[in-house]
């Protein structure tokens, strides 16, 4: 009796046991699945035709692969729920717009992160703040510019993913299709920008400085166009009555 009580526990947990394991299976999308991977927690979402970043992974994933897919954006916390997450793969995806704060919360132990072959052409160096993560930019549509400048020097880019960061477009044609370092080797695009705003400040004030002026030559030759008008009337009224005029205008101006 002991050993069938025994056996009936022991059936009961395996049955719990999988039943949870299929609960959890069910929460995840298709396509997505846990696994340990040299002994590091590892959740694969590779190819699963995802169009944005799944909300039921497990928050003691260390190493997360999302991609192959067809995401199109990283919203602000996106990953927050994955304090012990080492390795994100979000490459191969359909990235255009990385806002500020995606990654918070993973500043402390995500070591890698691959953002190559998206569609990123500019983002803000504030969506990388306090990211000590090796990161991949290479093959995205990139406007090489001054926000670009900034961005890759914030980040700690991934060894041999430098040469992969091309200009796709730029201010001055010569730079297309070519390496960003190398670009920037020969250009400060933030200076040039700085030098650009410089000069269209100093246009702005001189144009605000000459309609000045000229509100005040205009202002001056109308009185002077009054001044005269009204002297060539007093001229035509009798002396008396001029006189009277003139000293009432004298008056005035006084």
């Amino acid at each position: 009796v002991l050993r069938s009580v025994t056996m009936w526990l022991l059936l009961q947990s395996l049955l719990l046991l999988l039943a949870s394991r299929l609960r959890a299976a069910a929460a995840f999308p298709k396509g997505c699945y846990p696994s340990e991977e040299e002994g590091l927690k590892t959740f694969r979402c590779s190819n699963a035709r995802l169009t944005e970043v799944p909300r039921d992974i497990p928050n003691d994933t260390n190493k997360l692969y999302l991609d192959s897919n067809q995401i199109p954006f990283l919203p602000r916390d996106a990953f927050r729920d994955l304090p012990l997450l080492l390795e994100l793969d979000l490459s191969h995806n359909a990235i255009a717009n990385v806002e500020s704060g995606a990654f918070r919360g993973l500043a402390e132990h995500l070591h890698s992160l691959d953002l190559s072959s998206n569609r990123l052409v500019s983002v803000s160096k504030d969506a990388f703040s306090n990211l000590k993560a090796k990161v991949n930019l290479s093959n995205n549509p990139w406007l090489c510019d001054c926000r670009l400048q900034e961005l890759i020097r914030t980040v700690d880019l991934a060894a041999g993913s430098s040469g992969g960061i091309v200009c796709k477009s730029s201010a001055l044609e010569e730079h297309i299709g070519k390496a960003f370092l190398q670009v920037i080797a020969d250009t400060d695009f933030c200076n040039v920008y700085k030098k650009t705003t410089d000069i269209a400040m100093l246009v702005t004030m001189f144009g605000w400085f000459a309609m000045v002026i000229s509100y005040l030559v205009y202002y001056v030759r109308q009185n002077q166009e009054d001044a005269r008008r009204h002297l060539e009337y007093l001229k035509s009224l009798p002396s008396k009555q001029r006189r009277s005029e003139e000293s009432s205008t004298i008056s005035t101006v006084v």
